[in-house]
Order: structure tokens, then sequence, then C-alpha cells
């Protein structure tokens, strides 16, 4: 699996963070299943041009999420329970749009709703 991960300089958001948000997604969205092993640190730093440091973050964090497991000399892999969790959420996410489009809502204002749940 190659990931496309980008790092955008004049984004507000710090670089682990991105580096974060873009797994996560790749997770969520079935891009990355159970077990797939992710690049190391050393080599998604390299391929990105970030420190070594802004990879372990994002990888902590994910792994704090339990999106990711890391083991020395095993590497850092996507887990089981995470992909799990995330197919039951995308199809709740799924009949939540559907639903919205039903009652006469536009996308804009489905995307509104959302955000609004997420304060």
């Amino acid at each position: 699996m190659i990931m496309q991960i980008t790092i955008a300089l004049d984004s507000g958001s710090p670089p682990f963070e991105q580096i974060r948000e873009q797994i996560a997604g790749l997770v969520a969205a079935g891009h990355l299943c159970p077990g797939d092993r992710l690049p190391t640190v050393r080599d998604l730093a390299a391929d990105l041009g970030v420190a070594v440091g802004t990879v372990r973050r994002a990888y902590s964090e994910l792994e704090g999420q339990g999106v990711v497991s890391s083991r020395p000399r095993h590497g850092t892999v996507v887990t089981a329970e995470s992909h799990e969790s995330r197919v039951a959420i995308r199809r709740a996410v799924r009949d939540l749009v559907r639903q919205a489009r039903e009652a006469g809502l536009s996308d804009n204002e489905i995307l509104d709703v959302v955000r609004g749940s997420l304060t």
C-alpha cells in the first residue's frame, strides 16, 4: 500500500497533525486495513521532508486513539479494533446523509449539522 501523505506548509495545522489526520482518514475510508504496515518513522519523515520526531508524534497520537499499534522491530500496523469501529461509523454516517437528503437538506447544510455536533 502506497500512502499519499502531503504536508501543506501554509496550513494552520502543524505537520504532525496533518500526518495524523491523513492516516486516520485513510483508515476510516478503508484504504488502510487491519494489519497494513505503515512506513517506518524514518522513511516517512524522509519522504515528507520533516523531522523524525514529527512523524513519531503523529504515530503516537494514532496509537493513543487505537488506530495503530506499534512494536519495536515489528513496526506500526493498523489495528483490527480501529477498523471494525470505523466500519460501523461509516455505515451510520451514510445513513445520516441519506436521511438528511431525504429531508431536503443540502450537502452544505448536512456539513453544518455535523460541524455543530462536534462542538
